[in-house]
């Protein structure tokens, strides 16, 4: 859903997923995991427009934040004045200290469409972290969410925000692509006491994975999975992956 995260869109991404996500609950579960293992530090793969930042920002946890998309950061920067945040690139970030947790958020890991480009971002974690560093990651689960999507899905999301409403139409589908890969097209749409205001037209590749996926691709990549926790998010049926650097 690129456009969505430049170009003055990225305001638009941040009103709707204000409403499709209870950041409240997001920071509660995340900080409970990076608590039970002692970590005092995180890093955010995938940090948006900063929803979450600020939780982290106003708690105990040391937090820095990092997205490809440079007007997303502006964003996050713009509404954290306090936070840290880097533009950077999942596949080849390097940060000035490694920290001791990561987390990789809002299915974040659904763009990594190739097995290289997730071997590329376990190494690049694995040097970013301490010795016994956390990882933690959410992801669509492909055994259940690809046969939700086998004849086509389409799903309505509507979103009101600061006195502005909008509205996303999506379509999902399964199209013979390698690796579960699915078709996720979205028009966003503003609305208006007359006709509606298209905005914006996505047409992605997303990517779900099977839980033994994501043993090999940690066992490979020298991190232990230490346990899946079943957690539905607002659209998709998701596990979350906690995982620790050998």
């Amino acid at each position: 859903m690129q456009s969505l995260y430049s170009n003055g869109f990225e305001k638009i991404y941040d009103a709707m997923y204000q409403t499709f996500i209870d950041y409240d609950d997001e920071f509660d579960f995340y900080s409970n995991i990076i608590k039970k293992h002692h970590k005092k530090n995180v890093l955010e793969i995938g940090c948006g427009t900063g929803n979450l930042a600020k939780h982290f920002i106003n708690s105990n946890l040391e937090y820095v934040g990092l997205d490809l998309s440079e007007d997303m950061i502006n964003l996050s920067k713009l509404k954290n004045p306090s936070g840290m945040f880097i533009h950077g690139d999942i596949t080849t970030y390097a940060l000035k200290k490694p920290l001791e947790a990561t987390i990789i958020t809002g299915r974040t890991s659904s763009y990594l469409l190739r097995n290289k480009t997730i071997h590329s971002a376990l190494k690049s974690i694995h040097n970013n972290l301490t010795t016994d560093g956390l990882l933690c990651f959410d992801f669509i689960d492909a055994s259940r969410f690809i046969k939700s999507i086998k004849e086509g899905k389409k799903v309505y999301h509507e979103a009101c925000f600061e006195n502005n409403c909008y509205f996303r139409e999506s379509y999902m589908k399964n199209n013979d692509l390698d690796n579960f890969m699915f078709n996720w097209d979205a028009i966003y749409y503003q609305k208006t006491n007359s006709d509606p205001i298209k905005l914006t037209e996505d047409k992605s590749v997303v990517r779900a994975f099977t839980k033994n996926e994501w043993e090999l691709f940690l066992y490979l990549n020298d991190f232990t999975l230490l346990e899946f926790i079943d957690r539905k998010s607002y659209a998709f049926d998701t596990y979350v992956v906690v995982a620790k650097k050998n």
